[in-house]
């Protein structure tokens, strides 16, 4: 099953390879597997604040004069960081496109538990928001570009949805990979026991920075309960939602899902989503209120956050990290013309 939406001439289509037909196997290979990029130069380490007391870290590949190039900001997924393989992956290609790449890491991710005494959220745009107007008013870049992969979808949906109250950013065009735009589904989804895996790493993941965080902010955090939190919803219960204000968690994913406020987009945004994704369902793709306001691309194969295919013609086979920047530089380079509002 596929989007109703036609690839553009420089987007192929995705063909797994053959033996990463399953979900799980797609999206632990993806996961797994060592990558190198020898001609990604190193980057460097920028501090935004983004509130009086919390800063957020990126990672930044700069161009000669970078104010003469498009940028690309990327957002990694839940309990990952700036440094995972597909945010180096984008910046990789990005920079051999002649463009900035800016991999933005969530406030406390990326070891950076000491910046801040806040938490993060799936819906938390207020940080990469204050990263953008930054970018825009202090680095003075004329055209940025955002994608976003699960938890980090989400939010670049999000952005899309919330650019038009953004005048002063020159945010062009969005792709969510594996978005998590509906969050109860998705929560639903992990619970499967068939996903307890991937539940477990989560939570282990989120435990050890409470921890961690507790160490950094003696007082701020009781951690009395955590050890009994097995599951994302319990942590959120306990945890994510009362932090920001909540009512609880459901109000949380209710709040917080993209899916809520795609009718508000009217810059580019593509959504690049698997039809065997463990956990993010495919269903809230097919609703029309998406598809009337992105462009949807549901693939065969993909698992989450994977889309590896045969490597081949110079490409490394990372499909989706190639089709999110082909569609960026449709609407970001000045040979594609200029950037489409969405009416």
């Amino acid at each position: 099953m596929t989007g109703t939406t036609a690839l553009r001439p420089d987007m192929d289509p995705f063909v797994p390879r053959p033996w990463l037909r399953n979900g799980h196997v797609m999206t632990l290979y993806a996961w797994a597997r060592h990558r190198e990029f020898p001609h990604l130069p190193p980057p460097e380490a920028r501090r935004f604040r983004v509130l009086p007391d919390t800063d957020v870290l990126a990672h930044c590949h700069w161009q000669p004069s970078p104010t003469s190039a498009p940028t690309l900001v990327a957002l990694h997924g839940l309990e990952s960081s700036s440094d995972a393989h597909y945010m180096r992956g984008l910046a990789d290609k990005a920079f051999a496109r002649g463009w900035n790449a800016v991999r933005l890491n969530q406030r406390t991710c990326g070891g950076t538990e000491h910046l801040t005494p806040r938490l993060y959220h799936s819906g938390l745009t207020d940080d990469p928001w204050a990263v953008l107007r930054e970018l825009t008013t202090i680095d003075g870049l004329r055209t940025i570009g955002v994608v976003g992969y699960s938890l980090g979808g989400n939010l670049a949906v999000k952005l899309a949805a919330e650019a038009a109250d953004q005048p002063g950013v020159p945010l062009a065009a969005a792709v969510g990979v594996s978005p998590a735009i509906d969050l109860a589904r998705c929560v639903e989804a992990i619970e499967r026991p068939v996903n307890y895996p991937y539940q477990w790493n989560f939570v282990r993941n989120l435990r050890g920075r409470m921890r961690r965080k507790a160490a950094a902010w003696p007082g701020r955090f009781d951690l009395s309960g955590l050890d009994d939190i097995w599951t994302i919803r319990q942590f959120d219960e306990v945890y994510t939602a009362p932090h920001h204000g909540f009512a609880g968690a459901a109000d949380y994913y209710h709040r917080a899902s993209a899916v809520r406020v795609v009718d508000r987009i009217r810059i580019p945004t593509l959504l690049i989503t698997a039809d065997n994704d463990p956990f993010v369902p495919v269903a809230p793709f097919g609703e029309p209120g998406v598809r009337a306001h992105t462009e949807v691309r549901i693939e065969a194969g993909g698992g989450h956050c994977g889309f590896v295919a045969e490597a081949r013609d110079g490409s490394d086979g990372y499909w989706a990290e190639s089709t999110a920047l082909a569609f960026l530089a449709s609407v970001m380079t000045p040979e594609a013309g200029a950037p489409r509002a969405r009416p």
